[in-house]
């Protein structure tokens, strides 16, 4: 299911594909798309359609085309500390875009069917954590993944503000999933007529975990990283002003003038001249400056250089013991 969009060279293009197509409409979910790679998530193998709006499955591994994800964070209106709970949660893309807009402070479970996409999800998460700059650019929820089946959910566990269903929900399960759910929240699945044979096995509650509660260590981590975030943007006013961009430059374009050969018929004679304007500079010199010109303002055909990650860099540069550098950056390989 997909293909709604036309398929992108990398994330970022994808994305723009998505936000022209009105599937991205709101600022806080094109940056939550933006910050996550979704390459990141596919088998080495096949990684080469990964910026396809196409859903892909092997095994019981499984993704959900662009355009469904992104139409899903839309509808579910995410704001910070809201709770979410994501049925059939798979890789874990979904949950991790989910938890940048949630923030520290926010609850954001996942229950699975199969264990090892539950443990797939988790490899992903880690590697997210260690390795993605956008980690750092985020007051991040960290997804919980549990294995089991989303039908048997203990009666004993909290309502959530947000839940999502990816599989097709029977109309006699409907009630159960809007018991999930607080007053005033918001519930998006897919709601199927039809019945659909579930797999066998031995029937358990699943257990998820408790409601968030922070330790002081990672409240003090979070205020400190925080804090950090801050200092950089007011170097970042001060150095700019307003914290704003200098607008792009953009090069003149120089228009060239040419020699204007005219060729003159007189009965059977055939005379040719060339004929310039006076206000033309039609030397060699002249042209050669403009094409040495036109080699020094044009940049190299190289890669841009990787953004740079302000905050690992003032963490890195304080007065402080290398543990406690390494436990604000969360350990992290980058």
């Amino acid at each position: 299911m997909g293909g709604a969009v036309s398929a992108g060279e990398d994330n970022d293009e994808l994305i723009d594909h998505l936000k022209a197509a009105q599937y991205i409409r709101s600022e806080l979910v094109e940056r939550a798309f933006r910050a996550v790679d979704r390459a990141d998530y596919y088998l080495e193998e096949f990684k080469e359609n990964a910026y396809k709006d196409l859903a892909w499955k092997h095994g019981n591994i499984h993704l959900s085309a662009p355009c469904i994800y992104s139409e899903v964070m839309e509808a579910l209106d995410l704001q910070p500390g809201l709770s979410f709970l994501n049925l059939g949660s798979g890789t874990g893309y979904l949950s991790s875009m989910v938890g940048l807009i949630l923030g520290p402070f926010g609850v954001n479970h996942g229950v699975e069917l199969h264990s090892d996409v539950t443990e797939y999800a988790k490899q992903k998460l880690d590697f997210f954590i260690r390795t993605s700059d956008s980690f750092d650019k985020f007051d991040f929820c960290e997804p919980s993944f549990v294995t089991g089946n989303c039908l048997e959910i203990s009666p004993g566990c909290s309502q959530y503000d947000r839940v999502y269903c990816g599989a097709g929900v029977q109309k006699q399960h409907e009630g159960y999933m809007k018991s999930l759910l607080k007053v005033g929240g918001v519930l998006v699945m897919p709601l199927e007529e039809k019945p659909c044979q579930s797999e066998s096995g031995e029937s358990r509650l699943v257990q998820l975990p408790p409601l968030a509660v922070r330790s002081l260590q990672d409240l003090a981590r979070i205020a400190i990283r925080g804090t950090i975030k801050k200092v950089i943007h007011q170097e970042a006013v001060n150095k700019n002003g307003n914290g704003l961009k200098n607008t792009p430059r953009f090069k003149r374009r120089r228009v060239r003038r040419r020699r204007m050969e005219t060729i003159v018929f007189l009965d059977k004679e055939v005379f040719a001249s060339q004929i310039s304007n006076s206000s033309d500079d039609t030397s060699c010199r002249d042209l050669e400056d403009e094409r040495q010109e036109e080699e020094v303002t044009t940049p190299p055909d190289t890669k841009p250089e990787p953004p740079v990650n302000f905050l690992r860099e003032k963490v890195l540069s304080l007065p402080l013991p290398d543990p406690l550098k390494y436990y604000l950056l969360y350990y992290r390989e980058k």
